[in-house]
């Protein structure tokens, strides 16, 4: 496709775009992202910034007392979906760099339809029965965006991508756990019903913030799931491309890890205080992940990348 100097121009600035919004919604991330190659650091952010407008729309303040309004949105985000992925010139300008990261990687559409499936779960779905349907939502809002990141950072096994797919559940069974009280005063219960039914915790003690013991039993319960997901995650880390994207996922995942830890220290009080990990562990995390990345890269040696052409670098 014969790229014209004004839509270069203009792909260079929807990269900036992109960049900008990441580092203002995703700190964790962006932190973690610099150990990428440049290429795929910007390809990394093109794709954040349209997972995270997905999700806005239905976490936006907006969307739970205008679903129809929110609909429309999803039904526009669909359709612009579609023209990207036909080249239409129907597309919005805003998504080139997005639509230059998907063809560059060759991430399939299906992926994104996913996640919009996802997006139209959280519209329509306040409770959810038992794991299995927990499950499926994971999958869509967060399993594939670790089968989309895989892409991205190249994988010598096709192995990897179930256990990036396991990151993604792992990442978001944690969002929940830490997001309990604030999703329930957004109208949602993400804890499986029959779960909490098993351990004797009720909506009502929910509503009232109740961190009895029946809830600790329960969160110790969700917590332990969770790190089996992040154990399985982890198997798939060595199959990655050993240029950055490695520690990158070493870094992610042990930082959301350490998330439930801070559950667990705060006495499971997910009501009034919110669990995160400081920005002190952090560089923690991160020196210790980069300890075992230079040793990898020393054994391994240093392999050239082939360039990346859209955005000189001082732009950046």
């Amino acid at each position: 496709m014969m790229i014209g100097f004004l839509d270069i121009q203009e792909l260079h600035e929807n990269y900036r775009q992109c960049r900008l919004y990441t580092r203002h919604y995703a700190k964790t991330f962006y932190f973690a992202s610099h150990v990428l190659p440049r290429e795929k650091r910007l390809a990394a952010y093109a794709v954040y910034s349209f997972c995270r407008y997905a999700d806005e729309i239905a976490d936006h303040g907006s969307a739970v007392g205008d679903r129809v309004q929110a609909k429309r949105r999803l039904a526009d985000l669909q359709n612009q979906l579609r023209y990207l992925y036909t080249n239409s010139p129907l597309m919005d300008k805003k998504l080139l760099a997005f639509r230059d990261t998907v063809f560059r990687y060759g991430i399939p559409e299906n992926y994104f339809k996913d996640l919009l499936r996802g997006v139209e779960m959280d519209l329509e779905k306040k409770r959810f029965a038992d794991f299995a349907e927990l499950n499926d939502y994971c999958y869509c809002v967060a399993s594939v965006v670790g089968l989309i990141m895989t892409k991205i950072f190249g994988a010598s096994d096709e192995t990897a991508l179930q256990h990036a797919a396991d990151l993604g559940t792992a990442m978001q069974l944690t969002n929940i756990l830490r997001d309990v009280g604030e999703d329930y005063r957004r109208g949602r219960i993400y804890l499986p019903q029959d779960e909490m039914a098993n351990f004797g915790y009720s909506e009502r003690d929910l509503r009232d913030g109740n961190v009895t013991q029946n809830f600790k039993r329960l969160m110790e319960f969700q917590i332990d799931r969770a790190r089996r997901y992040y154990e399985s995650a982890e198997q798939g880390i060595p199959m990655l491309t050993n240029d950055g994207s490695r520690f990158c996922v070493r870094l992610m995942s042990r930082t959301y890890a350490r998330i439930l830890d801070r559950i667990e220290k705060n006495s499971f009080n997910v009501f009034t205080v919110r669990a995160h990990v400081p920005f002190v562990q952090k560089l923690g995390i991160a020196l210790f992940a980069a300890a075992g990345f230079s040793r990898n890269r020393r054994s391994a040696g240093r392999r050239s990348l082939e360039p990346f052409s859209p955005i000189p670098a001082e732009q950046m």
